[in-house]
């Protein structure tokens, strides 16, 4: 399973302006601020935008100064697909290597939403060896049982990492990814889609909008 907390979309206003820097028709630009301080696209600068965006990446490479923040909760087995992006990326993830041991191994820590009764039952005997290597771990400080704990960890074990993009890097993710076999990315592409203006400016392509 993946969760996104905490999405924040900024500098929306400065990238509109850049877009229109190779024409220097900043006067045409229509876009505002509403009464609630969002940044409105207006008429004039979602058809220049769209265009550019549906143009390649040369010609929308505005977008790459949109950028996003979010928290990502997500299994070991995802992040390590979504570690094949590393342009545009910038990732702080809770540590492994230094927190593992400072709490006890539940179901709660692992993806288990797909596994059947029979897996299930069978994932419980390693979260309780596990758990069972970190109870002799605190008591001793043997690094051994540590190591132990490391690379025994299941790649279905959560990380949370607060991850910082920009709406080029998402856009090349989502086509790559919205069809993808695993549920997370599915869940993933659903967040991009949710972002401010993201049919103008990602999804411009999608024939399933």
């Amino acid at each position: 399973m993946l969760k996104t907390e905490r999405v924040s979309v900024m500098n929306l206003e400065n990238a509109l302006r850049g877009m229109r820097n190779p024409m220097n028709s900043w006067s045409k630009s229509d876009s505002y601020y509403d009464g609630d301080g969002n940044y409105v696209i207006g008429e004039a600068d979602a058809h220049l935008a769209g265009t550019l965006c549906r143009s390649g990446s040369d010609d929308r490479k505005f977008i790459r100064q949109i950028f996003v923040s979010v928290d990502i909760t997500a299994p070991l087995y995802w992040w390590k697909e979504f570690d094949t992006y590393k342009v545009a990326t910038v990732a702080n993830s809770t540590s492994t290597m230094h927190k593992i041991h400072a709490k006890p191994f539940s179901r709660e820590d692992f993806s288990t939403d797909h596994m059947d009764e029979e897996t299930l039952a069978r994932f419980d005997g390693v979260i309780a060896y596990l758990e069972a290597l970190r109870t002799k771990y605190m008591e001793n400080k043997d690094k051994q049982y540590w190591y132990d704990m490391i690379q025994f960890l299941p790649s279905s074990y959560e990380q949370m990492r607060t991850v910082t993009l920009n709406y080029e890097t998402l856009t090349n993710m989502y086509y790559a990814r919205r069809y993808h076999k695993l549920e997370e990315w599915h869940i993933f592409c659903d967040m991009i889609r949710s972002l401010p203006y993201a049919d103008l400016l990602i999804c411009c392509h999608d024939d399933k909008k």
